[in-house]
């Protein structure tokens, strides 16, 4: 095999949720980009429309496709109509900053139906069709640095984190015989539209020069490449993994000593 078919993904349906903006559509456009078909999934179904359409003008194949992570009834409807799906990428996610005392019971709740459940809910979906159609597959979780390590004022975001950390653990274990890896993506700081106005912060940017070998914020399409890999051949002997994608954030720390 040419080394190149192991990063095309052509003849492959892929199916990201969470896909109109950020993260998600950055994936989406890489996985379109390899070649296959892309089945962009969010609640907002005009970016989803827009996105797709602006991929089917450059030659690729792309569809939108309304899910709500947060309705168990919009999962199994794009489940059904979807039922040959090759790829699934769990990307859909909010965030709540605040001291874990004061959360309330709402919050906790709607945090992990969101990141949590809803996409537990689809993975068992989609993984059982791809088991009773026995063509193997690939499942890749978009955790967080909270997979990995812990940060404060994130603490129930950090909670359905860890737990697609552990659900990347076993099911890559339990659905391995059947020709289906599962890894984890756990994306480091990255300047997303959900957190900009968080980095707006002189401290917070200061802070980040030092605690890592690469001081810029990533972006999401830096995240792209590693998930084009990990949904082709080339990772057919990579399961259960959790791999940053960080900087180096989460294993590298500089200090201003110089010999």
């Amino acid at each position: 095999m040419e080394l190149g078919e192991h990063f095309s993904l052509e003849g492959r349906t892929a199916l990201v949720v969470g896909a109109s903006r950020g993260i998600g559509l950055a994936i989406a456009q890489g996985l379109a980009e390899a070649g296959a078909r892309t089945l962009l999934g969010a609640r907002s179904a005009d970016a989803l429309a827009r996105e797709a359409a602006a991929l089917g003008e450059r030659g690729f194949m792309a569809e939108a496709v309304r899910l709500d992570v947060a309705d168990p009834d919009s999962i199994r409807a794009a489940a059904a109509a979807h039922p040959d799906v090759d790829i699934l990428v769990n990307v859909a996610g909010i965030n709540l900053r605040k001291r874990f005392e004061d959360y309330t019971r709402q919050e906790y709740d709607r945090l992990l139906e969101t990141n949590l459940h809803g996409l537990v809910h689809l993975t068992q979906l989609v993984g059982k069709r791809m088991i009773e159609r026995a063509r193997g597959g690939k499942i890749i979780l978009i955790g967080s640095m909270t997979s990995l390590l812990g940060l404060p004022y994130v603490t129930v975001y950090g909670i359905t984190k860890s737990a697609l950390a552990g659900l990347t653990r076993t099911l890559a274990a339990e659905w391995g015989p059947y020709n289906i890896q599962v890894n984890c993506i756990a994306p480091g700081m990255i300047l997303t539209d959900l957190n900009r106005a968080m980095w707006q912060s002189e401290r917070l940017q200061e802070w980040f020069k030092g605690v890592a070998s690469n001081p810029e914020l990533g972006k999401p399409a830096d995240l792209a490449p590693l998930a084009v890999f990990l949904a082709g051949s080339g990772s057919d002997y990579i399961t259960g993994q959790v791999i940053a994608v960080d900087g180096g954030y989460s294993t590298t720390a500089r200090w201003p000593f110089e010999p």
